[in-house]
């Protein structure tokens, strides 16, 4: 007998591919990875593995499943926020897109969290209903709705954990949702009460600790529970609602003397500084480059690329964060096309206060965030090989139920 071979993004499998842009595209993308390689992972149904949609936002997406019957969503990563919501029974949700859309009347395990429930504000005046109102740092982009409990389906190696947790039923969405970024839900990994890791943390199902692989090729990893490896570099998280960190000192090339205080939120696709952190890092950077600038909104410093389509020289980047630990820059550009020159781009962002270390800062590497420890580890990593990790669950089980009294929601 014989066979041919098609590779899963040739032009003879793409075409029984399902509709481009639909929540079954994703999931044939995502290839329902369940590689564990005999470790016990506490992770999404689907499997562990996440993917860069360079057209929903340049962010990490991981599909996962709600509800009984079980529902997907392709949800994008973000350690920058708290609340975990899906679109719901929409009045103002992203349009022409063909993703799903959660109806809590449909699922057996659906159940409103009331007004009297300890998680509403004090102006929540619907008895059924516990609203919420959330504000991201992009201008005039939320989420608004109202909370509820659903199952959220994992899985420890074939082991399914049904774990009821808190979400947002998200009815009406805002500016960056109804373009591009996360039309199709977002999952809060912060630190408050009501993030997912803390749920899954409050029931025991894992150790207080989670890690995000996000590798050169935009494919990533996922893991509840792990606490990384005992040679990873690792920093103290700061007294901040988020996941602050401390930057003693910048290399570009040469070392400099620049510190500042950020953010690591995956839930950011680029990497924002203010002064003087900002100009400092651009002009030295912009020092070593030889080829002609040409700057492009919204990065100020790009460079055009030669006919010869060869770059001069990029300068070494790297952080050095409080505690003394490397943290190399992997890819500090970007490439962009105008439709004449293909240019490549410093990817920072003049930011007005906040100094926000974004998701393409992180490419190469595993980010564990131990809340447990109070700690960001990272380890150059190709997120295929996670054998090294440390993922072992404290207790899985099934149909974990949970008090939904013990959560508050972010305003």
């Amino acid at each position: 007998f014989q066979f041919d071979i098609h590779h899963r993004f040739s032009n003879t499998v793409k075409k029984f591919w399902p509709e481009i842009g639909s929540v079954d595209y994703y999931a044939v993308l995502l290839d329902h990875d369940r590689v564990f390689r005999g470790r016990v992972l506490l992770t999404f149904f689907g499997g562990n593995e996440t993917f860069r949609i360079n057209s929903l936002g340049f962010l990490h997406y991981a599909l996962i499943s709600v509800g009984t019957p079980s529902v997907n969503f392709l949800v994008a990563l973000d350690t920058g926020s708290d609340l975990f919501w899906i679109p719901c029974n929409c009045t103002d949700c992203a349009p022409n897109i063909e993703l799903h859309i959660y109806n809590p009347s449909r699922s057996l395990t659906s159940r409103n969290v009331p007004c009297v429930n300890s998680l509403c504000k004090d102006d929540c005046s619907q008895e059924d209903n516990c609203s919420y109102k959330v504000a991201y740092v992009s201008a005039n982009t939320g989420s608004s709705g109202f909370l509820v409990e659903d199952v959220l389906h994992l899985i420890t190696e074939d082991k399914e954990v049904n774990a009821v947790v808190m979400l947002g039923c998200g009815y009406s969405q805002t500016g960056s949702f109804l373009e591009s970024a996360a039309p199709n839900g977002l999952f809060g990994l912060g630190l408050g009460k009501i993030s997912v890791p803390s749920i899954l943390a409050g029931q025991g199902l894992i150790a207080d600790s989670f890690s995000l692989c996000f590798g050169l090729d935009g494919v990533g990893r996922i893991s509840f529970g792990d606490q990384g490896d005992t040679d990873q570099n690792v920093t103290p998280f700061e007294m901040n609602p988020m996941y602050n960190i401390s930057v003693n000192e910048v290399y570009v090339a040469a070392s400099m003397d620049t510190s500042f205080s950020a953010i690591f939120d995956t839930g950011t696709s680029f990497t924002y500084l203010s002064e003087p952190a900002y100009t400092s890092i651009c002009e030295s950077f912009n020092s070593y480059v030889q080829d002609s600038r040409n700057s492009r909104v919204p990065f100020e410093y790009c460079y055009t690329i030669g006919s010869d389509r060869n770059i001069s020289w990029i300068p070494t980047v790297s952080l050095t964060m409080k505690g003394g630990g490397q943290f190399p820059v992997n890819k500090p550009i970007v490439f962009i096309s105008d439709g004449s020159d293909l240019m490549y781009c410093l990817s920072i962002i003049k930011s007005l206060d906040v100094n926000i270390i974004g998701q393409n800062f992180m490419t190469g590497h595993r980010i564990v965030f131990d809340r447990e420890k109070l700690i960001l580890g990272w380890k150059e990593f190709n997120c295929y090989d996670m054998n090294g990790s440390n993922t072992l669950p404290i207790k899985p089980g099934n149909s974990i139920s949970m008090n939904p009294n013990k959560y508050i929601p972010q305003a």
